[in-house]
């Protein structure tokens, strides 16, 4: 019985990769203008940005599961740092022939900042969707204390960031895929606690972070006001009537987004 599912339509699974045994899967297009890397947040998996990549239409775009999860879930859970250096691995593999985007939804987020960190001038725009960064502004959570049963936290971050009913429609193998990704999940988690695991001030790459108005709105616009004070290069945008899943409910609006930033940046150069 396979636990993974299968790659979106309009995604590519990718052979040989260079970067580290990921899974990987591509969308790529005649002269891109940029090449688009999304990374999922926590019990999520690449093919949840096929909606997106569908309408970048004049940019390549890749996104992997990240260590521990569905098709690298071989890996293991990682650390950020792990995250992180598989994220360097992927943008390398790219080569320097075309520009770089990183997308991070969530906990995805926090990695690619991390890793634009790291790769600098590589990362030509990044942004971040209601990324967790706790040390920045915290966040009082409702979220019960984890338990030591990987797969029942699995099911309740489901529940409690999806929805009740959404689980209950899930088939009895797409409940045991995402029970699976239940170590990985718990990682995330609490991978947040030990203070900043790196410093945004330090950061030069031109940044958006972005939010919806759902449950995280708030808190997101509090955490974007903070984040331009902190840094000069990083800038906000809202998407009105978006959740916290965007990627896949407003993928429309996420992709404007996207292509407005890139048009700007290269126009101002």
């Amino acid at each position: 019985m396979s636990t993974s599912p299968p790659v979106a339509p309009n995604f590519n699974p990718v052979t040989n990769s260079l970067a580290g045994g990921l899974a990987l899967a591509e969308h790529r297009v005649a002269q891109p203008e940029a090449t688009v890397i999304c990374v999922h947040g926590g019990l999520d998996r690449a093919t949840s940005f096929s909606r997106l990549a569908r309408r970048l239409e004049t940019m390549n775009v890749l996104a992997y599961d990240r260590r521990g999860y569905q098709g690298s879930r071989i890996l293991g859970p990682g650390a950020i740092a792990d995250h992180v250096d598989d994220l360097v691995k992927v943008v390398l593999s790219e080569g320097e022939q075309v520009p770089i985007i990183l997308v991070g939804h969530s906990f995805g987020g926090v990695i690619a900042l991390a890793a634009a960190l790291q790769l600098q001038d590589r990362v030509a725009l990044v942004l971040a969707y209601e990324s967790p960064l706790p040390w920045v502004l915290a966040r009082v959570s409702g979220r019960p204390p984890l338990t030591d049963d990987a797969g029942f936290e699995a099911e309740q971050f489901f529940r409690r960031v999806i929805s009740k009913s959404a689980w209950d429609r899930l088939s009895d193998d797409e409940r045991t895929s995402r029970q699976l990704d239940g170590p990985a999940l718990v990682a995330d988690l609490t991978s947040l606690v030990d203070g900043p695991p790196f410093d945004l001030r330090l950061l030069t790459s031109p940044t958006l972070y972005v939010y919806g108005d759902g449950p995280l709105g708030e808190y997101s616009q509090q955490l974007a006001e903070r984040l331009a004070a902190l840094n000069p290069h990083i800038s906000s945008r809202q998407i009105v009537g978006a959740g916290h899943g965007a990627h896949l409910t407003n993928p429309d609006q996420l992709a404007l987004l996207i292509i407005e930033q890139w048009r700007l940046l290269c126009a101002s150069r």
